[in-house]
């Protein structure tokens, strides 16, 4: 049987910040794109523009790892890759159960992804009993009543949840209770887990409504500043509607 759950990533203990965690498999993608190409060493500046990150934020994210690199030389390629795996605790199998075996469910399950980066898709369960059975992406799906046994069984630690919104509070707290401490959400929703269990939200909406913003202030560029219409009725002073420092003040109104 699997043991991931009994052995955590070495971050929490070293004292590495949230912010530093969060960067660190963005400078692991780009190490291992260079590290296919056989590049033996990397800049800063390299591996930063890579990264999407400024080089001084780099150097200091390292510094917590005690990576400083070689003045003129860089940083080794291989080293980084296992140091950065090692904080990540990707040098170990960790067992993942997906509960929710709809499209996106069966999408991430057939994700060819998992395995190189230190994830074995382990079990995939669904509360339809019409899925039982079902093979996706080579695994059986087996039913939520049997959800405990599973997470036992395969030594499972993170689960990720891609059912309903209405469903995932119910799974998570069935997952919380089986022993899982890790979880990936993708359901539209806020889930309470009690202290100790991790949580990481995917939400797709989210994600879009920031770029929708992003979208309106590059068009917002080019439109005439706020006030400055030509079609807007024009402004005009009302007798004392609000209060100022020195008393009534006058407010702006349509004409």
């Amino acid at each position: 049987m699997a043991t991931g759950r009994t052995h955590r990533p070495a971050t929490r203990s070293r004292g590495i910040p949230e912010a530093t965690v969060a960067r660190l498999p963005l400078y692991l993608r780009a190490l291992t794109a260079l590290s296919e190409r056989s590049v033996p060493t990397v800049s800063s500046e390299e591996l930063a523009t890579a990264a999407g990150v400024n080089s001084a934020k780099l150097r200091k994210d390292f510094s917590y790892l005690g990576s400083y690199g070689t003045r003129g030389v860089g940083y080794d390629v291989e080293y980084l890759v296992y140091q950065i795996s090692r904080e990540l605790g990707l040098t170990q199998d960790w067992p993942v159960a997906i509960v929710g075996i709809g499209n996106l469910g069966a999408a991430l399950a057939n994700y060819g992804g998992f395995a190189s980066r230190g994830f074995r898709v382990a079990a995939l369960i669904d509360a339809d009993p019409a899925m039982a059975g079902t093979p996706v992406a080579g695994i059986a799906v087996q039913h939520t009543d049997d959800l405990d046994r599973i997470i036992s069984d395969n030594g499972v630690s993170i689960g990720v949840i891609t059912t309903p919104p209405g469903a995932a509070q119910q799974v998570c707290d069935r997952l919380v209770a089986a022993g899982v401490t890790s979880i990936l959400n993708f359901a539209p929703t806020v889930l309470s887990v009690p202290e100790g269990v991790d949580v990481r939200k995917v939400d797709l909406s989210i994600e879009l409504q920031i770029l929708a913003f992003h979208e309106q202030r590059k068009a917002g560029e080019d439109a005439p500043p706020e006030g400055d219409d030509p079609e807007a009725p024009p402004m005009r002073a009302t007798p004392a509607s609000r209060k100022g420092p020195d008393g009534d003040m006058p407010a702006v109104m349509p004409a």
